[in-house]
This record gives C-alpha cells, structure tokens and sequence, in this order.
C-alpha cells in the first residue's frame, strides 16, 4: 500500500477511539445522537477493513510504523489476509449487533456506546499490533469495555455472572503480563517478528525460560478462547449477557484463537529449532476435548442462550484442535469454519431474544416436564401441529432454520462447505501419513466433527418442534425491523460465503499458507522503510 492509502491501516483504531472519546462527551439523554455516531463510525469501519482486506489480498504484508520508529523499537501495526480478514469479521458482527440495539438495548443502559466502540477499538488493535506489549494494551482495552457491556441492561443475573467473568479475564491478564514480561527478558524484544529470528539463536537455559513464558501466555489466551477447562466463564457470562452484547462477544473468543494461529507457526514454527511444534500436542488434545465437552452440552441444554454458548465451545474447540495439527490445509478450513460460525453464533444469540419475547418465562421447564412424562398434547395448548403460523413466527422460524443449518453444516450454507472442506484436509493427512504412524488425531478429530453435527441436529430440531410447531404458550413477539434484519444479514452472508464458495476457500488457503511460512511476515516487518526526514532549505 502507498501514498493515503497506507493510513488507512491504522483507520479501524483510531476510528473507534476517536468516536468513543466523543461519545463520552454527550449526556446520556442524547441516544438519537450518540447512536447516531456509534452507527457512522462502526460502518465507516466497516467500509475501511473491507478496502483493507482486498489491498492484502492484492499486496500482502503491510506495515505501519507508528511514530517513524523502526519495527524493533516501535509501534509497528501489521495488515496481512488473517489480520483482514478478521477485521472485516469483526466489523460485520459489530454493525450487525448495533443496529439491532437500537432497537431498545442501547437505552437500557448507560455508556453503551462508548464502551461499544472502545471494545471494537481494542479487537481491531489485537488483530494488527505487531508487538506483544501492545498486544497486551489492546487487549485490557477490550476486556474493560466488556466489563461494563456485560453489566449492560443490569439485573442479578448479569452482575453475578460480570463477577465471575471479570475475576477470570483479570486473573488471565495477570498471566498475560508475567509471561510477557518472561519473554522479554530471555530475548530482549516483544516485537513478534523480531522474536521469529531470536528464538532459533538462543541457549538451552534461556530457551526454557522462554517456553515457560509462552506457556503462562498461552494460558491467558486459552482462557479467552475458552478451551476446556478453562472456558467455565463462558456458560454463564454469555446466556446473561444482552443479545447485542452476546453477539459481538461471539468475536471476543475468536481473538484468543487468533493469537494462538500467529504466534504459533511464528515463534514454533519449523525454524524455531528445538522449540519448533512447541505447545501444539496442548491443542491439539485440548481441542478435542473442548468438542467433546461442548457436544454434551449441546446435548443435555434446554434453554437457547446455553445450545448457543455451547455451540461457541464446540467452535473453539474445532478451530484450537486445526492449529495443533499444523497443517496448512486443514487450517485454511477452519479459517472458513471461523468465519460461518461466528456469524451464525451471533445471529444465533440475536434471534434468541426476538424467540424468547414471545414465550412464557416457565415454558421450557414446562415443555420437558410434558416431554418427560409424555404430557406433549396437554403442553400444545390450543395450537394444533400443522397449523399455519403468523408472518412474525414465520420469519422468525426461517432464521432458525438458518442459524440450525449453519451449526448442524447442512447445504446450502456455508457451514456445510466449511465442515466438508475440514473433513476432506483431515482425511488427506490420513492419506499422506507414513505407513508406520497411525494418525488417531485425525480420526478423533472426524469423528467428534459429525458428531458435533449429530449433536446439533438433535438438540435444535427438539428445540424448533417445541418452539415454532407445538409451543407451550403460543404468543406472536413483537419486533421491530430493524432488529429482524440484522438477523437475516448475518445468515445471507453465510450463504453468499456458500454461492462464492470458490474464491473465498481460495483466500483461506492463501491466508493459511502465509502463516504457515511467515517469512514473508518476518521480512516485511524488519525491513519497513521509515518515511524520510523532510528537507528544509536555507534561505540565501
């Protein structure tokens, strides 16, 4: 990127800062006008990471040296296609959860938009700094503001579960700093590049200080991705949050993952020497197990906010066990699988308030007590099965449909071709592998996919019978536009991912194969031009 266009980089941080420090200016009794601006700044984000995104498919790495200080020593912001992407991700949910609060959810609070554009302010700053300190600063930035969203709406129930979330990502972040701090005194450097050419050089007695540093690291951001056990949190912050705000949290987890997929194939790749493949045996089975966990969730859940808080472990799950495989193919699936899940999680938790608005506080105790004790025809009520549905439960019903699609991987989809494209790559490592190994990862990792599938295919088929075609307490919600478009947004997207199946598989593939072999990360960072002095002419 050259000329204005290279600032454009820096855009999705300032961008959100500078509207949240506005948005603090303004009295709460001005939502028409802070929602206004919280509503232009997240789509002129928008708009920036998807210019960024086609620049980095089109030039590749990009580096921003804040400050004209050379990448070692400096602020360095670095625009690569896993950085785009993820910044086009993170903007498409964010907008999509702002349009619909305002609906109602914006004004059941205070500083709603503030911390809104504060927490995308600190996303977007985790997915380009280039350092690991300031990967730390953006990372308290959005954990501060996720403090008070989750607090958003108040009531017990959200500030019991904000306690809990917030002595966790505290605790983590403690974790985060020593490790850091580890790192940097074995190497001498935070700056992620910088560490990719160190690591290799450095003495056996060293070497283990830096590894015990990367683990305590990995913890904190095994915590934010909520891999078994360390994903506790997630079960009751994310149900008790405000459907906006568990929506765009949907993302939250994707930054541990994110962290994970760069730093691995960096600092343990192939190069590293002894260290090389460090960590991802860890992943690998803490993965599968984060599956497994969230299978059986899916499975005994009765309430939609916990099939949905689940469904997100078993994402997690699916997307920590590729990264520990280390291989460039089934990697560049799950990068698709990252994308389709995460907006189908957030249009999921989005959907499930417009559900839930229409349905006695008591009807899902009511509706398995009838199931258990074969009670269904008195828990129908008046509603006859068959019967023809109201244009709001008919709309309502068809995003169901589509959000159940997604997490099952049923066509015409995107998860279906997300999860095909999964299975074919772990299948292919079964292929290419020696005649004397036995890959069981890979056919553990199949195994527990379509059962994840079985699982939601179940769960939400019980689920939709007892809400849209026998429900206990038949009463049509009142919604408003602009809360059932986001919906149907979030779910067009997964199929227009589907319809230009063959490019956007072409630059997951292209993604993973560049961390893969960040050479070209590690050189394009080190070797960023500064922009030359200005000359000044002395007068005669």
């Amino acid at each position: 990127m050259e000329g204005w266009a290279h600032h454009l980089i820096v855009a999705p941080v300032v961008l959100p800062l500078v509207a949240g420090a506005l948005l603090a200016v303004y009295d709460e009794r001005r939502q028409f006008l802070k929602g206004l601006i919280n509503l232009i700044s997240t789509l002129a984000t928008l708009y920036v990471s998807v210019v960024l995104l086609q620049a980095a498919d089109t030039v590749g790495t990009s580096v921003y040296l804040v400050g004209n200080w050379p990448a070692a020593f400096g602020i360095v912001l670095v625009l690569d296609r896993l950085s785009a992407l993820m910044l086009v991700l993170t903007a498409v949910l964010g907008s999509a959860a702002l349009i619909f609060s305002l609906g109602r959810w914006h004004t059941a609070g205070a500083h709603f938009h503030t911390l809104f554009q504060f927490l995308l302010m600190g996303v977007n700053g985790a997915f380009l700094t280039g350092d690991l300190f300031n990967l730390f600063v953006f990372f308290e930035v959005l954990l501060a503001a996720s403090y008070g969203l989750l607090l958003h709406g108040s009531g017990p129930r959200r500030v019991q579960a904000s306690l809990h979330y917030i002595v966790v990502n505290l605790t983590g972040a403690f974790f985060f700093l020593v490790g850091v701090s580890l790192i940097y005194g074995v190497t001498g450097t935070l700056n992620m590049a910088d560490l990719a050419i160190r690591i290799p050089a450095l003495p056996a007695d060293d070497r283990m200080l830096l590894e015990a540093g990367a683990a305590i690291v990995g913890i904190a951001f095994l915590v934010k991705a909520a891999m078994w056990p360390l994903g506790f949190w997630l079960l009751s912050a994310y149900p008790a949050a405000a459907a906006p705000v568990a929506a765009v949290f949907a993302v939250l987890s994707k930054v541990g993952i994110y962290v994970l997929l760069r730093l691995c194939p960096l600092l343990f790749g192939a190069p590293a020497g002894e260290s090389a493949g460090y960590g991802s045996t860890v992943l690998l089975v803490g993965g599968l197990i984060t599956i497994a966990y969230g299978i059986a969730g899916v499975l005994a859940a009765q309430a939609l906010t916990r099939i949905a808080a689940f469904s997100l472990l078993v994402s997690s799950g699916t997307l920590l066990a590729a990264i520990g495989l280390s291989d460039a193919e089934v990697t560049g699936a799950a990068l698709l699988y990252l994308v389709g899940s995460t907006l189908a999680i957030g249009a999921f938790f989005l959907l499930i308030e417009l559900i839930e608005r229409g349905q006695n506080p008591g009807a899902d105790l009511i509706a398995v007590t009838a199931e258990a004790f074969g009670d269904e025809d008195d828990a129908q009520g008046e509603v006859e099965v068959g019967s023809s549905f109201p244009g709001t439960l008919a709309v309502l019903g068809a995003c169901f449909a589509g959000c159940a699609l997604m997490l099952i991987g049923l066509p015409p989809l995107s998860g279906f071709i997300a999860k095909l494209a999964l299975l074919a790559a772990l299948f292919e490592g079964v292929a290419t592998a020696p005649a004397a190994s036995w890959p069981v990862a890979n056919w553990i990792f199949i195994g527990l996919l379509v059962l994840s599938g079985l699982a939601a295919l179940l769960t939400l088929s019980r689920v939709g019978i007892r809400t849209f075609w026998a429900p206990v307490d038949a009463v049509v919600p009142r919604i408003l536009v602009v809360e059932v478009v986001p919906v149907i947004f979030l779910l067009l997207l997964t199929l227009v991912l589907s319809v230009q199946g063959g490019p956007v598989m072409r630059y997951m593939q292209d993604t993973a194969r560049a961390v893969h072999a960040p050479s070209s990360y590690v050189e394009g960072v080190l070797a960023a031009p500064r922009v030359p002095a200005p000359t000044m002419e002395v007068g005669r």
